[in-house]
């Protein structure tokens, strides 16, 4: 990636995947925060606007889907795009209903996790 880094948020409660997925995404030049969930994620987007948010639906507190509802009207996070990654039956549906703009089912592989990041950053952030 050239440029500036892309500003991402992992909301995924599982901790050893969180961490992995935001060090591979720090790894590839972006700017990093991780939530165990939709509570922490909410708290981490304050003052701080992502540009691609990594969804777990699955997620004890806040779920996925309650967050992604308040994400949609925080005036700095609403325009953020949405990856969901989940092994919620029914995933492609799950993720139109959400509005997200791309999903991962899991389990997947680290490539395809930094290929969907990387078609999601919009423009301005590359």
């Amino acid at each position: 990636m050239t440029g500036p880094s892309a500003r991402v948020l992992v909301v995924e409660d599982d901790a050893v995947l969180r961490e992995t997925l935001a060090e591979v995404l720090a790894e590839e030049g972006h700017e990093v925060r991780a939530a165990a969930d939709g509570h922490a994620a909410l708290d981490a987007m304050t003052g701080w606007e992502p540009h691609v948010i990594v969804l777990d639906l699955m997620m004890p507190g806040m779920d996925g889907a309650e967050f992604r509802r308040r994400q949609q009207t925080d005036r700095l996070a609403a325009d953020a795009r949405v990856l969901i990654v989940s092994a919620a039956y029914d995933l492609p549906t799950a993720a139109a209903r959400l509005e997200a703009d791309a999903w991962l089912a899991k389990p997947f592989r680290l490539l395809e996790i930094i290929e969907a990041v990387e078609r999601l950053v919009p423009e301005q952030a590359r």
